[in-house]
Formats: C-alpha cells, sequence, structure tokens
C-alpha cells in the first residue's frame, strides 16, 4: 500500500460467510486463524526479509515463501506448471544535483533536492538537465471533456516545465459542483496528472504537494522518490513521457511564485471553470544523472480450478512488495519492514487458499491468488497482469484486493472506496449485514483510494474490482478511537521502518474483515451470478468492449 495505493491500513477485509441457495451451506466461523495469519506476517515482515523490494535478495526469499506455501496448501501452479509470472522491469537510479536553481522577473532562487523538491524519469538516457526552462502553471493539469474542463486550452507546453496542483478542481474551495465533490476522480491522482502533461507534450511536470489534498505527508513522497524506481520494461514503445517528473513542496513553492510576482492566490484561481493556464517567466535548472539496470521481477500466481466452470474466474490479489532499505529513521533503523503494508494482505492472501481449501465442496468456477510484485513503485505487478493476462479478463467475473489488514480491534461500520462502482459492493453490504455491520460513508473520499491499488488496473481492463474495508467504528472505543488508530499508523509508521510486527496486535477486526471478503469471492465461486458495473461507472463501458 504505498502512497500510490494508501488508503489507511485499518481499512480492514471484511465479514462472515453466508449462504445463497447456490452454494453449499457451510459454516466457516474459525476459517481464517489469528496464529497462522500472525506467522505469515512475522516471517514477511521479518529483517531476513529486507523489506521485500523488487530485484533484491528479498524478493527471491519472499517468492519462495509465497510459492511454497501456495503448494503446501494445496492450490496448483496458476501460470501452467509454474507459480511464477515473470515481469520485465527496468530499475532506473537517478543522481540528481544538490540543489535547482530558478531566475525570474522577481528575482532567483535555489531549491535542495529532496528537502523542497524530489525528480524521477522514465527515460533510460545517462543523463537529463534541465536549462533555463519555462515554467508554466497549468492549474490542476486536467483535460476532462465530459465536465468541460481543460486546464491546458490554449497554451502550447511542449518543451516547458508545467507546474499542477495534486486532486481535483474544486477540492481547496470545497465546491461540490465540480467533478464528483470531495470525491477523487482519476484526473486528480498523481499518476494522470503525469500522463496528461505528456500527452501534452511537456517537458517535465512538477506537482506542489498538499498534505490534505494528497492525503498524505511529503515525507511518504521522499521515501519512495528522489533515488531508484522500478518501471516496466517499455523497450521499443514510442509512448512519450516527460523527461523529469516531481513533486515540490508547499514553501518551495512559494519561492517559484514569489520569484514570479505572484504569491499563493494564483494557485486558487486554479478552482475557477474558465481559469487559463499561466506563463510564469520562471526559469528552472538542474540535472540529473541516470543509470539503469534491466531485470525481471516477478508475480507468483496459484490457483483452485473450478469443478463445473473452470473458464470462469475470480481473482483476489495483494502485493507482496515493499520499500527495502533506504533512509534510516531516528533510531538508525534502516529496513522498510512493511508488516502491515503489505505483509498483512500477503498473509490474507495465503489464508484465502486455505479458507477455499477447506470447503466440503471445490468451488464450481475457478479461484485465482496472485501476488502481485512493484505495487509500491506503480502498481506495476497488477499492470503487467492486466496487460498479459494468464487468464482471459473477459472470463474473469471479479477482483477482490488486500491491501492492508486491520490489526486491531472490530469495527461496527464498513466503507467501501469509490462507492457505487460495481455490484461487487452489494454482496459486500449484504454479507456485512450478517454480522451486525452498518455501511459508513467513505471517510477520506478525496484520497482517491480506489486509483491507489492493485485493483484499479483490473477495473481500467473493465473487470469489476471491489476494493473495501473496515470503517472507523470501532466497537469498544467508537468512532474516535477507530480514527485515532488510524491516523496515529498514517502519521508514524505508514512508509516508515517503525512498520514492523507487533506481538500485541489481536486482528479481531482483520478477521472480521477477511471473513467477509471471503464470504463475496465464495457468492460467485459457488453461484451463477454475474457481477456487473453500474450505471454512472466509468469503468462499465470498458467491459462492454
Amino acid at each position: 500500500m504505498s502512497y500510490h495505493s494508501f488508503r489507511y491500513v485499518a481499512l480492514g477485509m471484511l465479514a462472515v460467510a453466508f449462504a445463497s441457495c447456490n452454494q453449499p451451506v457451510q459454516t466457516t466461523t474459525d476459517t481464517f486463524n489469528k496464529d497462522s495469519l500472525m506467522q505469515h506476517i512475522k516471517v514477511l515482515s521479518s529483517d531476513e526479509f529486507m523489506g521485500r523490494r523488487p530485484f533484491t535478495e528479498g524478493e527471491e526469499k519472499t517468492v519462495a515463501y509465497m510459492q511454497s506455501t501456495f503448494q503446501r496448501l494445496g492450490a496448483e501452479p496458476g501460470n501452467g506448471n509454474s507459480y511464477i509470472q515473470e515481469v520485465p522491469l527496468v530499475d532506473i537510479t537517478i543522481h540528481a544535483d544538490s540543489t535547482m536553481k530558478g531566475q525570474g522577473p522577481k528575482g532567483s532562487f535555489e531549491l535542495k533536492n529532496i528537502d523542497d523538491y524530489v525528480l524521477a524519469t522514465e527515460h533510460t538516457d545517462s543523463a537529463i538537465s534541465l536549462r533555463n526552462d519555462e515554467v508554466i502553471f497549468a492549474g490542476y493539469g486536467v483535460v476532462a471533456p465530459e465536465y468541460n474542463w481543460n486546464d491546458y486550452a490554449g497554451i502550447d507546453v511542449k518543451g516547458k516545465i508545467v507546474l499542477v496542483l495534486v486532486n481535483d478542481p474544486g477540492f481547496n474551495a470545497g465546491d461540490t459542483t465540480m467533478f464528483k465533490g470531495r470525491t477523487m476522480t482519476y484526473y486528480g491522482r498523481w499518476t494522470y496528472k503525469y500522463e496528461e502533461a505528456a500527452r501534452q507534450g511537456a517537458k517535465a511536470c512538477l506537482i506542489v504537494h498538499n498534505t490534505k489534498a494528497a492525503s498524505y505527508p511529503f515525507k511518504v513522497v521522499q521515501n519512495s522518490w528522489g533515488k531508484s524506481n522500478l518501471y516496466l520494461d517499455t523497450r521499443g514503445s514510442t509512448e512519450y513521457h516527460c523527461l523529469l517528473n516531481g513533486w515540490l513542496t508547499g514553501d518551495a513553492t512559494k519561492k517559484l511564485l514569489a520569484a514570479a510576482g505572484k504569491d499563493t492566490t494564483l494557485l486558487a484561481q486554479a478552482d475557477k471553470r474558465g481559469f487559463k493556464a499561466i506563463p510564469l517567466g520562471v526559469k528552472l535548472s538542474t540535472n540529473v544523472k541516470v543509470s539503469t539496470k534491466y531485470n525481471k521481477s516477478k508475480n507468483v500466481i496459484a490457483k483452485i480450478t473450478g469443478s463445473k466452470h473452470p473458464d470462469e474466474y475470480i481473482i483476489y490479489t495483494a502485493h507482496w512488495d515493499h520499500l527495502g532499505v533506504g533512509k534510516p529513521d531516528s533510531t538508525g533503523d534502516t529496513i522498510y519492514n512493511g508488516a502491515l503494508d503489505n505483509a498483512s494482505g500477503s498473509a490474507a492472501l495465503l489464508e484465502m487458499v486455505r479458507a477455499f481449501k477447506s470447503q466440503k465442496e471445490k468451488p464450481e468456477r475457478t479461484v485465482l491468488f496472485l501476488s502481485v510484485t512493484s505495487e509500491e513503485q506503480g502498481l506495476l505487478g497488477s499492470k503487467y497482469y492486466a496487460e498479459h493476462p494468464i487468464y482471459p479478463l473477459e472470463k474473469t467475473l471479479a477482483e477482490i484486493n488486500m491491501d492492508g489488514v486491520n490489526a486491531y480491534g472490530k469495527r461496527k461500520d464498513i466503507s467501501i472506496s469509490g462507492q457505487g462502482q460495481s455490484d461487487l459492493e452489494d454482496y459486500f453490504v449484504a454479507a456485512a449485514k450478517e454480522q451486525g455491520r452498518y455501511l459508513s460513508p467513505e471517510s477520506k473520499p478525496e484520497a482517491g483510494g480506489y486509483f491507489r491499488s492493485d485493483h484499479f488496473n483490473f477495473a481500467k481492463k473493465g473487470v469489476p474490482a471491489l476494493n473495501a474495508g473496515g470503517g472507523t467504528d470501532d466497537v469498544k472505543g467508537g468512532i474516535k478511537e477507530g480514527e485515532r488508530q488510524n491516523d496515529e499508523y498514517t502519521e508514524r509508521h505508514y512508509h516508515q521502518p517503525s512498520d514492523q510486527y507487533d506481538p500485541t496486535w489481536t486482528f479481531e477486526g482483520g478477521l472480521d474483515d477477511l471473513r467477509l471478503l471471503f464470504a463475496v469471492g465464495r457468492r460467485i465461486a459457488y453461484g451463477t451470478e454475474v457481477p456487473q458495473w453500474k450505471d454512472g461507472s466509468e469503468f462499465k463501458a470498458l467491459r462492454k468492449k
């Protein structure tokens, strides 16, 4: 669960097994076991696994563990006779200048690398430079015909640097009449900003960081950028990418605007319909040296073949990777163990295998279990599978993703990310009611949780995908306590070396959550229902195609 995909760890993975007229009745009260779940997490998040970064010894150990456990639990190889799908990647390491220099009509300024900004590139040239390149403020960097919005209208940004805001138009102003109000659309995601800037021919794209709008602090960006990053190996592709992409802190942005003779009131203008991109008269210079390493990471896939409809599929996903070894924290710890993010989801995936194998009858449809690589680097493992599926996506009926298990107490409520997308949500709510839980509105719809984890790559291909979990209404402490737990994890442990195994975790809430996601998949695997996208979903047309 990278900042690409972070929701908050107590999202949980919900509820109870229930029977339909198409399903064999069997209680699953004891199917999920805390000790088993905890043991998997303890192993996968140990220092021995070195933070599970792709292309490291940590990957080798993680892949071996997932494969051997799938096999021990009785799941079949998911890729012919193999449990492995190779994912060709390129590891791009940048060696940036320590500073970026700026010059504008009202003065010059200097920004510090990492402290004030971070940079990355998908290009494999040995050196990339900004040389007095012009900066254009392009609002939110959005071109959305269905919302009658085009931040690039009337301006040519080819070869220029575009400065854009994170999230959607209207977010800062609180205008619910624009886009989907506080609920982020894909136009608000940082990945979209870079994609659109590239389509416009920009040389570089810099996003202004804002903790509320991004839903994570700048330290999360610092830990994920400005060093080595992985991308899919696209050698031979003609698709254009900006030479440099990056983020600026709010304070760094103020310095840039001051050099242009502007202030932050300029940023607020982008909230208004009809905003026009503005050349700032500021020019930036810095240099980046690039080194590349091509290699293949691994998705691990297992299956339980359906007894009646083996050519119809339900897929569960969880990413096995984390950040590896990196910047030391205040205690000097450099290993980013990723216990909850996402050793817990990987453990949950293994527990799902055990749950399905424990049923008296085999599922009628085939159930796939996909442990994907490089989620922290931009959902790369799931993207590769979605672009190179082992099983036809048109026959893949549902995708259920697990990214972080609630390690704490039971919750009274549930939450659905991107609510209103597919029938899977209705199955989820029906099962949750069996647990006596209620549906809460998404607590942070502005975070764009639906676009931030591996299920999204399946949604983009038209496969109904569910990203849902526990809410914040803690059984013992209420909403206030649930929010405190979520916030404490976000602020103190998310993407930090302190995200480590804790033997005091109860997983009472998480085990409830696992039972629910099992129930959703089981309803489809043992039934005849075919989940559909709901009217109004941006993905419905993709399924029809």
